[in-house]
């Protein structure tokens, strides 16, 4: 266990014992960024709700810390409860209705700020071509550096289907990629 497992552990145990209203908010200046960007991922580019998912993470994850049972690390609880708000967004946003939908989209890409051409834009219109769960496998392995067991973790997944998502997904990322004139 490193220096700063034990750390987390420690602010874990001054939240639930109510001793101390700032240990919760270390806990979110520590891993506000690698929520935000798992979630800027996953909505390619979508910073307003990005921004809204990371904070009903870090809701649940307040209302539920008693349940943290030091199984995985911090981060890997906390990037499991993503996931899950992620994967709750995705089933609210398939009973939407169409129009619904179609303003909610407008919405966001008026908010988004990218246009294309934007090295962002671009990297967003790659991703946008995996499935859910092969952009959650690929950007937790390449971008948050996280290994395949700890993503199982987060996902639920077993190791070797984390595994095929990952190859199914660079694979799918490089031919989209060699098309456009990136290689």
């Amino acid at each position: 266990m490193n220096l700063s497992s034990i750390n987390d552990l420690s602010l874990v145990a001054q939240v639930i014992a109510g001793a101390s209203d700032r240990a919760f908010g270390r806990l979110v200046e520590k891993y506000q960024q690698p929520v935000r960007r798992f979630f800027l991922h996953q909505t390619l580019g979508d910073r307003m709700l990005s921004d809204d998912l990371a904070q009903d993470t870090f809701i649940r994850a307040y209302r539920s810390i008693h349940q943290f049972q030091q199984l995985s690390s911090f981060k890997t609880w906390l990037m499991s409860i993503a996931y899950r708000v992620w994967m709750d967004y995705l089933r609210k946003k398939k009973t939407l209705s169409p129009e619904q939908e179609l303003s909610e989209n407008s919405v966001a890409s008026e908010l988004s700020g990218s246009s294309p051409g934007e090295t962002s834009w671009d990297i967003y219109t790659a991703l946008s071509q995996l499935s859910d769960i092969e952009r959650t496998c690929v950007t937790l392995f390449y971008i948050d550096d996280l290994p395949g067991d700890r993503i199982s973790q987060i996902t639920g997944l077993p190791p070797a289907t984390v595994r095929s998502h990952i190859h199914r997904g660079k694979q799918r990322l490089s031919s989209f990629l060699k098309q456009n004139g990136y290689g």
